[in-house]
């Protein structure tokens, strides 16, 4: 099995261009959404460790966003006790998928909690700025402070670029498909 892990800023595509490969993919995102809808026990870990935040099941993402907001520590706990689940999780679809020729991993933070191997195929995607201001404004849920907390636990786009072994840049249109074909093609040689 070979791991492809995408890279990239915060509304560049990442899950866009993972689904592109048509492999498996593990989107670290939508597992936190479905721990916060259905994990009583990591429910209960956040109420503990944020007792005046987190106060109902399932987990209200108004909640964690307000967390979040006020102090910077509580960023720190939620990370702790959700990322140790969402590792469990990637730790399964792993072992499912073990015997398939590639699987994609989207996690937004791939490098920074290294979970990545020295083995994984790293692709960075690459979207102009005001793209991806466009794209996150149209989002239901957009929180420029929110993003701009995030944008702080991770390391520099520069550097994930550089350790990157392929780059797709992204302008939302059909070549993704292309690129991640050409991709596909030199890793399958």
């Amino acid at each position: 099995m070979i791991r492809i892990g995408i890279l990239g800023d915060i509304g560049s595509g990442k899950s866009y261009v993972a689904k592109a490969f048509g492999y498996p993919v593990f989107n670290a995102d939508n597992e936190v959404g479905k721990i916060y809808k259905t994990n009583k026990k990591i429910f209960l870990k956040l109420n503990k460790s944020l007792p005046k935040h987190i106060q109902t099941f399932p987990i209200n993402k108004f909640e964690i966003t307000k967390a979040i907001l006020e102090n910077k520590i509580n960023l720190k706990k939620i990370i702790k006790i959700v990322h140790t689940e969402v590792r469990k999780k990637m730790n399964v679809f792993l072992r499912k998928n073990r015997n398939k020729k590639f699987i994609i991993m989207d996690i937004p933070l791939l490098l920074e909690n290294k979970i990545n191997t020295k083995k994984d195929v790293l692709i960075f995607v690459q979207t102009k700025k005001l793209d991806v201001l466009k794209r996150l404004k149209k989002r239901k849920n957009y929180n420029n402070q929110l993003i701009n907390k995030f944008k702080k636990i991770q390391l520099p786009l520069d550097y994930k670029k550089k350790k990157s072994h392929f780059i797709i840049k992204n302008n939302f249109t059909k070549n993704i498909k292309k690129d991640v074909k050409t991709i596909l093609k030199i890793m399958k040689t």
